[in-house]
């Protein structure tokens, strides 16, 4: 069953300030929006929370990490090139970027230790190891930060889940970085 990609004529009434809000800010309707649309309680707790994440401690390129992280484990084909053109746009080093579209350590050991704690997070659903807490600690990471981290994976459990069910189409202005997971490669 396909899932509608909602306009300002179909979608719900609630979802049409929602609608604005994401035109606003992108300039159009990003197809995820478009999708969520069908849900308003959703649409909004994915605008807020995503919002929130920008709000949070970590700086820019740490958010980034942290949603990358959650991207690729989470295997989503739409929100890994959102995000590798985001990152583009903050500045992020390049090296950073393809590490976190193959899942292999990032250089900088500071941003590592908080993709490796990233990703504990999510295949132990928070039941990080004492080890990876201390592991932040010496990166120089606070418990602020760590719960911070929650943040940013609130935010993609919703963007994630949504593309899984609805196989969202990447936008156009995204295309250019499309990608697959490497498990889901096939060999040439």
């Amino acid at each position: 069953m396909k899932f509608t990609q909602h306009t300002p004529t179909t979608a719900p009434t609630a979802s049409l300030p929602l609608i604005e809000k994401s035109k606003a800010a992108y300039g159009f309707l990003p197809n995820l929006h478009a999708v969520m649309a069908e849900s308003p309680a959703l649409y909004e707790a994915y605008l807020n929370v995503f919002d929130l994440v920008s709000q949070t401690s970590l700086t820019p390129i740490e958010q980034q990490v942290v949603m990358m992280t959650a991207n690729y484990e989470n295997n989503c084909h739409y929100c890994v090139p959102g995000h590798t053109y985001l990152m583009g746009a903050i500045g992020a080093p390049k090296d950073v970027i393809e590490a976190l579209r193959e899942g292999t350590p990032i250089a900088d050991a500071r941003l590592e230790t908080l993709r490796r704690f990233t990703r504990e997070m999510i295949e132990n659903r928070g039941h990080v190891s004492e080890a990876a807490i201390e592991s932040m600690d010496r990166a120089g990471y606070t418990r602020q930060q760590m719960l911070e981290v929650i943040v940013g994976l609130a935010a993609k459990t919703l963007s994630n889940y949504t593309n899984a069910l609805a196989k969202t189409e990447v936008d156009a202005p995204v295309r250019p970085f499309a990608w697959v997971h490497p498990s889901q490669r096939v060999a040439v």
